[in-house]
Formats: structure tokens, C-alpha cells, sequence
């Protein structure tokens, strides 16, 4: 990780108005990302976790201070930070092939020929394992696949920067556990930096290299970060008893259930 200050969070806070008034979501944040570092952003619910991957990715302006991405400032979107949501967004009416096809053209379409622009589409279905569905609609793939669909039109724009919502949040634990799996390897390959928000401790833990654990809104800032310090690759199976595991898994939920206490059960 060659830039400590890939990203740079500084002294950010996002006001909202609502009929009630003004409604301060976030406050006082600070936080760099290193080129290739995995973040998640983890936090009881109403923590302004996906407010602040909104900033990074350019589609809220913040009320105060300033976002920065290789030493430029974010002031909107940008195809060097695609983002993933939970709701995988796919235009029903396109195949998969046409769904990601459609970024592919929006980014490279003015500079490639059409011949180009399909090799990349098809390497991106090929990295996320669907080439066998390239001509499916929405509507006849299961959920995990559709999410796979969104996370190939996302690395198909090639860009420096993966913003990930809680992308696993609507599966079953079975296809959430193997998309996490194939995810790990996909960013081993693209070396992309990835900031995911997440309500989920063990795919924190088994994610990231670095967790940011925000405090309970409203105001809500960044109580503790945690560095992961387990090797990579990483195995599920083998980190299941490895004591660095359990040690930062205790550690955030100890932040969670200890010194945010909350009502709402996080995973």
C-alpha cells in the first residue's frame, strides 16, 4: 500500500434539512485510505455509515470540509469510484451482458471500438462467474447472481475505488459467504481499494484491513478504527480459530454492544 492518503476524510460533517429542521448526520470526520487498503465502515443503524460512502463516491456534497481522491478533490461522481448497493440496480429489461455493457460504453465508449468494449464486458462476467449467463435477463437469475451482475458492472469501469453498501446484506448466509469468498479474490487480483459499509462483525473481520466503527447517530463520528493484522490470503475455515480473528472480532463488538449499546441487534 504505496499511499497512506489515497482517500483523505477531512473535518467532514453532512447536515440534512427535514420538515423537523436541520438534522446533523455526520460530524468531525476524519479518515485516509491507502491505495489497495479494504475498509469497512460498521455501526448500529442511523450511523451515517452509508452517508459517508455517498460522500466518497461523490453523490452528496458535504455541509463542511473536504473529500479527497489521489489528491483530488471530490466534487461528484467519477469512473475511478464505482459503487455497488444493496439493491443490485439492474435495468430489467437488459441481459446481464447488456447490463454491464452499458458502463463499460458510458466509460470507454468514446476511446475503443465496439469489438473492445465487448471483450471487456465479457472479462468482467468472466471474473465474476457468469459468462454462462451473459444472456439472462434480471428476472431469471437467482439474488446472488444479481448481485454478482452489479459487482461486475462496477469492475468492469476499472476503477481505482470499489464503494460497496452492505452488498451481501439481502442474501442467505450460504451465498453471502461464498460471494464474500469470491470477493476476496477478486480484489487480491484488481488490487482495487474497497470501502464497504456493513452491519455484519465477521465479514468485517474477514474482509477488511482496516474497520472504522462509528458511533451512534445523530452527529454521529468515528468512535475507533481497528487495523486487521491477519495475513492475506484468507481462509474462513482456518481463521475460524485463529486467535487475531477472535481478538478483533471481540474488539468490535465489545465497541458495538459495550460502549455503543443499541437497542437493534447487529450481526
Amino acid at each position: 500500500m504505496s499511499d497512506a492518503k489515497f482517500i483523505e476524510v477531512q473535518g467532514v460533517e453532512q447536515t440534512f434539512k427535514t420538515a423537523k429542521g436541520l438534522f446533523p448526520a455526520l460530524r468531525d470526520i476524519d479518515l485516509n485510505i491507502a491505495k489497495g487498503e479494504f475498509v469497512a465502515l460498521i455501526g448500529h443503524s442511523g450511523c451515517g455509515k452509508s452517508t459517508l460512502l455517498n460522500l466518497i463516491a461523490g453523490l452528496t456534497t458535504p455541509t463542511a470540509g473536504v473529500l479527497l481522491c489521489g489528491n483530488k478533490e471530490i466534487n461528484g461522481p467519477g469512473p475511478e469510484r464505482a459503487v455497488v448497493f444493496q439493491n443490485h440496480s439492474l435495468l430489467p429489461w437488459l441481459t446481464c451482458e447488456g447490463n454491464v455493457y452499458l458502463a463499460v460504453e458510458r466509460v470507454f465508449g468514446a476511446k475503443e471500438s465496439k469489438a473492445r468494449l465487448k471483450e471487456r464486458t465479457a472479462a468482467a462476467l468472466d471474473m465474476v462467474g457468469l459468462s454462462h449467463a451473459a444472456h439472462k435477463r434480471p428476472g431469471e437469475i437467482s439474488g446472488g447472481m444479481k448481485q454478482r451482475v452489479g459487482i461486475a458492472r462496477a469492475l468492469s469501469m476499472e476503477p481505482q475505488v470499489l464503494l460497496m453498501d452492505e452488498p451481501f446484506g439481502a442474501l442467505d448466509a450460504l451465498t453471502r459467504a461464498k460471494l464474500q469468498d469470491e470477493l476476496l479474490e477478486i480484489v487480491a487480483r484488481t488490487r482495487s481499494t474497497v470501502v464497504m459499509v456493513t452491519h455484519d462483525v465477521d465479514e468485517a473481520v474477514l474482509l477488511s484491513d482496516k474497520i472504522v466503527m462509528m458511533t451512534n447517530g445523530p452527529a454521529a463520528t468515528i468512535g475507533e478504527v481497528l487495523r486487521v493484522d491477519i495475513e492475506r490470503p484468507r481462509k474462513r475455515v482456518a481463521l475460524a480459530e485463529d486467535p487475531r480473528y477472535l481478538q478483533a472480532r471481540k474488539a468490535v463488538i465489545d465497541f458495538l454492544y459495550t460502549r455503543q449499546g443499541h437497542v437493534e441487534r447487529v450481526a
